[in-house]
């Protein structure tokens, strides 16, 4: 089975990006809204030394960031699609934490009824955008550091941080019910395996996260028909956990969240997919 390139639906990927975005507003309201919330803000994540405002303000940046900078000039950035973005966006991380806190220092600072305005009022220039049938064009291109995508391949990027960074929000809140889009967590799932893939080419491994995603990966004999030799097959937070860096790899086979069969299977060197 040869791997395919993998297009997203327009339409889908803007519901679900906005079913993500209100569910991660509505998080960020309730936890604003309880009683604990100056604490609650100020405590750690899994993020390094980042705290949860700070990963409320990275959040905010990352779900504004579109509608603020749609109209752009074009640069003539070469084009990039979504695994070359994956493999691109370590390079950004000294700048993206930067940016953060920054944001986290003022934007942020304060009360949490401050914090909770600042976020709304991202996630409704995202809303607004995703409700406009102008910025539907299939075509459309929007330009970052790394190259330039098309407009829907950009909000599959956006529904990575929401997806991934309401899980990180989940964890420090000590959650494990966070209510994901169903379509939000496919894009995902099927975006990481397609990436894992890409960096890790070959035909050894099938990789299996049901019901979203088959790939076939990692260098050595390639897999034709029949039960393939080297299976590895993982639950789609878990796979997004694992791809993410969230998840160690050998924590997951000892908890059985993985299952991996074959002399091939072990992805632990060659994760994370973001790094």
């Amino acid at each position: 089975m040869a791997n395919r390139t993998r297009t997203y639906d327009p339409v889908k990927v803007r519901a679900a990006l906005a079913a993500q975005t209100e569910a991660l507003r509505a998080a960020v309201g309730a936890l604003c809204a309880d009683p604990a919330a100056d604490r609650l803000l100020d405590g750690p994540t899994r993020l390094g030394d980042w705290t949860v405002r700070d990963l409320l303000a990275h959040l905010a940046l990352q779900v504004g960031w579109v509608p603020r900078h749609l109209d752009d000039p074009q640069q003539g950035r070469a084009a990039i699609g979504l695994p070359q973005w994956a493999a691109g966006v370590a390079a950004l991380a000294p700048l993206l934490d930067g940016a953060a806190r920054a944001h986290a220092a003022e934007a942020f600072a304060g009360p949490p009824a401050r914090v909770a305005a600042g976020f709304d009022r991202e996630a409704a220039l995202l809303l607004d955008l995703l409700a406009d049938p102008a910025a539907a064009d299939p075509a459309r291109r929007f330009e970052i550091r790394l190259g330039s995508m098309t407009l829907t391949d950009m909000l599959v990027t956006r529904l990575v941080e929401t997806v991934v960074h309401a899980d990180d929000l989940a964890a420090a809140l000590g959650r494990t019910d966070f209510p994901h889009d169903r379509q939000a967590v496919a894009a995902v799932s099927r975006l990481l395996a397609d990436a894992f893939a890409a960096q890790v080419p070959g035909g050894a491994v099938e990789l299996r996260v049901p019901p979203y995603a088959v790939v076939q990966a990692v260098e050595g004999p390639r897999h034709t028909r029949g039960t393939p030799p080297n299976v590895v097959e993982a639950g789609p937070l878990t796979w997004i956990r694992l791809a993410t860096g969230r998840l160690d790899w050998s924590t997951a086979l000892e908890e059985a969240a993985v299952s991996a069969s074959g002399e091939r299977s072990d992805l632990g060197p060659h994760l994370p997919v973001l790094r």
